[in-house]
């Protein structure tokens, strides 16, 4: 393989310089490449995906490394590589061009060819194989074909492309529809989510099973406003709970080090894709923690603890701030550092923690992962114990000793790669999830953690004003996008719930004021994924679904709601209103695919509680605590201390008094006179 460098040698992506080595002529996306492509009529050859992302690394070994393939593709194309998770404006864009020419779904690695004046794509997939094989052409042939076809059929491509562009540039158009929502769509989505529950494995669908904790938060929100309207739903809260149980005892979590893989490659959650992403486990540990603080088991304690303990110990910068992912492979190989030999485990364990392993994991079942075992639960500890006669608390101390040797012995294998790259957005679910535990259990270092995270934002990601994206070895760099802004004050309200800090809150009303001037729709309502003075591109995407994260427009709205109930600023609350009118036609359509916006909605339809502490700091945090006891979704605490000054109006008017505590509950704009008596407090939550 040849080792001259190609243009991505400079990039601060990891999975740029992954494929910096590569014989291909590898451009970042950038006008060099544009201008090339136009200049020498080349179609360009646009390949997506990520540092963890194991096909990636088979298409890369199988065709971007290997010489002869090269070669068609610089003489054929302009070749570009892009890292998804740094432009994930040009990716969501591809991804629904893909879908649109091929109608199928999309994913990574994807492989899209665009026309060189345009960058409209003609033609797309994913994954293609260095050889056919799976009703897939080979990737040398491919290229041959599409350089013939955009040379002897430009005509139809350019009539095609126009066709594409016109979809593409009116797809979000029915955004303009708006329809009357009221608590009936929050019925429907609960409805949907029960139809698509799978009552034997928990989650929703069939595989590949992703964890989608917005639908299990969705859930979770319903049935405490069912309880508080004397309804108590169970059908809202048991498919939330069981699919928690399975996917914490199944192998996409990681008994032995904590933290949950992207996703499930089976029904059973057995088998994962090994990368863990940092965007997933923020979330997760937000809800585990929340699991637990609404229903007091202790498997959901014990998870969000692992989840937060890993991403401290693994995952968490010196600078601060959280790394993207852990590869899917070591050593080549996907998952190698995850499973084990029966002969191994056989070692390294006494014969009464092997007991508690074969019995809880299924060890007598046989391998379950390429000849190997990969930890999945198959009896619950009460289970195991009664199998062995034990307690069920001897069975769980025999698992910690087995658990710490395990982990001892892995610590020595060849570790993953891990994507270093900081980025802004999920640093921000990382840090709402950190903030969440630190108040469920009680833990300081959590605390700390999320602290020092949302400084490195704000003091490293944060600059003239703006927020940038992307941050590796020193340069923080790109134009943040929506879920940065959005996941930023969603977490900074998170902080300020936690500790007070006014130079926070200062830091969030800035951050605020760019989403709206830079970001939304002023014509129609919610918010653009890119920003008004960002790279023009072939669309400008207006998202309101949710996918692997949360919507940009429903956090973006659930955030300023709850700003603008803290400031009574109803320029906030307008603005978080006219994005659920704006995306209500699709909300009505699947209410499901919808869960953040629903969030706002039903926030709108039964304004949230905003309750105000004011007092000495060590007296108003024993209120803080007994206010912040129960998972109580809709209310929303803010302690601050009665010396705090430069506040806004709204706040420095709801001031305590000598020798007091007092707190002001309001319910949207509307507020009760202050409460002085902790009983009274307590009646009123």
């Amino acid at each position: 393989m040849s080792t001259d460098k190609n243009h991505l040698a400079a990039e601060t992506s990891p999975y740029l310089l992954q494929h910096a080595n590569n014989p291909v002529d590898w451009y970042p996306w950038g006008e060099a490449a544009l201008k090339k492509a136009k200049a020498e009529d080349k179609p360009i050859l646009l390949s997506i995906g990520y540092s963890a992302c194991h096909w990636c690394h088979v298409m890369a070994h199988e065709s971007f490394e290997n010489e002869q393939t090269a070669a068609v593709m610089n003489e054929l194309f302009v070749n570009i590589k892009v890292d998804r998770e740094e432009r994930p404006d040009i990716d969501k864009i591809y991804q629904t061009a893909q879908h649109l020419l091929t109608q199928r779904t999309g994913g990574w690695p994807l492989t899209m060819f665009l026309t060189p004046e345009d960058q409209v794509p003609f033609f797309g997939g994913t994954y293609f194989p260095d050889s056919a094989r799976h009703g897939l052409p080979a990737f040398i042939d491919l290229l041959q074909h599409i350089a013939q076809a955009y040379q002897e059929k430009r005509h139809e491509i350019i009539k095609q492309n126009d066709s594409l562009q016109d979809v593409l540039s009116n797809i979000y158009n029915s955004t303009q529809t708006t329809i009357s929502l009221d608590a009936q769509v929050l019925h429907n989505a609960k409805e949907q989510l029960q139809q698509s529950f799978d009552h034997q494995h928990g989650g929703f669908g069939r595989a590949p099973k992703f964890p989608h904790p917005t639908n299990i938060e969705r859930l979770l929100r319903h049935w405490v406003m069912s309880k508080q309207n004397d309804e108590e739903d169970f059908r809202a809260l048991h498919p939330a709970t069981f699919t928690l149980r399975k996917m914490a005892g199944g192998g996409i979590f990681d008994h032995v080090s904590g933290g949950f893989c992207r996703y499930s490659v089976d029904d059973y959650w057995m088998i994962p894709h090994f990368e863990k992403m940092l965007y997933d486990n923020g979330p997760l540990l937000t809800l585990y923690s929340q699991a637990y603080q609404a229903l007091h088991e202790p498997g959901f304690k014990d998870t969000a603890i692992a989840i937060a303990d890993w991403t401290i110990r693994e995952m968490q910068a010196p600078e601060g701030g959280y790394y993207s992912s852990l590869d899917a492979d070591s050593e080549g190989i996907e998952g190698k550092y995850y499973v084990w030999d029966l002969d191994e485990l056989q070692s390294l364990l006494t014969t009464e923690e092997f007991a508690i392993i074969e019995h809880r994991f299924g060890l007598g079942k046989g391998p379950n992962f390429e000849d190997k075992y990969h930890l999945h639960e198959f009896e619950t500890f009460a289970e195991t114990a009664d199998h062995l006669k034990l307690k069920e608390s001897q069975c769980q101390l025999l698992w910690q000793q087995a658990r710490e040797k395990l982990f001892s012995a892995r610590q020595k294998r060849i570790r993953p790669g891990r994507d270093e790259k900081v980025l802004t957005s999920w640093n921000a679910l990382m840090i709402k999830g950190m903030l969440t535990a630190c108040r469920v259990f009680n833990r300081e270092d959590y605390l700390d953690s999320a602290q020092r995270a949302l400084t490195f934002i704000r003091t490293t990601m944060h600059q003239d004003r703006r927020l940038l994206a992307s941050y590796k070895d020193g340069k923080a760099h790109l134009n943040a996008y929506l879920d940065d802004y959005a996941f930023l004050l969603d977490a900074i309200l998170e902080s300020l719930q936690t500790q007070w800090s006014s130079e926070h809150l200062d830091f969030a009303v800035e951050i605020a004021q760019v989403m709206l001037d830079q970001f939304q729709d002023k014509e129609n309502g919610g918010f653009y994924f890119t920003g008004e003075d960002h790279e023009a591109l072939i669309q400008r995407p207006k998202l309101s679904a949710d996918e692997a994260t949360p919507a940009g427009n429903g956090v973006a709205a659930y955030s300023l709601l709850r700003f603008g109930y803290l400031l009574t600023d109803t320029k906030l609350i307008e603005a978080a209103e006219r994005t659920v009118e704006s995306a209500s036609y699709q909300i009505s359509n699947t209410p499901m695919a919808h869960g953040s916006l629903l969030h706002v909605l039903e926030e709108i339809l039964q304004p949230p509680k905003t309750i105000i502490l004011r007092g000495e700091q060590a007296e108003i945090a024993h209120w803080q605590r007994l206010c912040q006891k129960d998972f109580l979704p809709s209310t929303m605490v803010y302690a601050i201390p009665k010396d705090e000054n430069n506040l806004p109006e709204s706040i420095n008017s709801k001031f305590s008094v000598e020798n007091k505590i007092l707190a002001y509950i309001c319910e949207g704009m509307s507020c009760q006179n202050p409460i002085d008596s902790e009983e009274e407090l307590l009646r009123n939550l």
